[in-house]
């Protein structure tokens, strides 16, 4: 017996492949949720967050942003202007231009805005349209 006075049955954790599958698991990680670190339950907790994850990621996939509302959408969470994104990328007209997609994103300017932003790479280089 462990926690609130239920057996933890190992033998039950599977691959999610159904609706109803995935019902039960939410369920039963509403009901672990406060199990402590280091408990058996904590440990269930875990690996039916892990295949609710793959589940939710393989039965509705996001895909990610296109690489100019990824920069916008940086920009607006962390305060950063186009002033500082000219900065990066070496002059204002150049970040006017790829904001207003009137200018294509180079690798160098991707790979910039990664290692110094933190964006996601495949955010980065996913293709995106031009403005006519």
């Amino acid at each position: 017996m462990h926690g609130k006075g239920k057996a933890v049955d190992r033998s039950s954790l599977r691959p999610i492949r159904s609706n109803a599958a995935y019902k039960a698991a939410i369920a039963e990680v509403d009901r672990l949720w406060d199990a402590k670190p280091g408990t058996p339950e904590h440990d269930r907790l875990e690996v039916l967050g892990i295949l609710v994850d793959a589940y939710e990621a393989e039965r509705w996939p996001i895909d990610p942003p296109d690489p100019i509302e990824a920069v916008k959408f940086h920009m607006e969470q962390t305060g950063r202007t186009q002033t500082d994104l000219a900065r990066l990328l070496g002059s204002a007209s150049r970040a006017s231009e790829v904001l207003r997609r009137k200018r294509r994103m180079t690798i160098e300017m991707a790979w910039q805005l990664h290692r110094e932003w933190g964006i996601p790479a495949d955010s980065l280089l996913q293709p995106y349209k031009l403005a006519a």
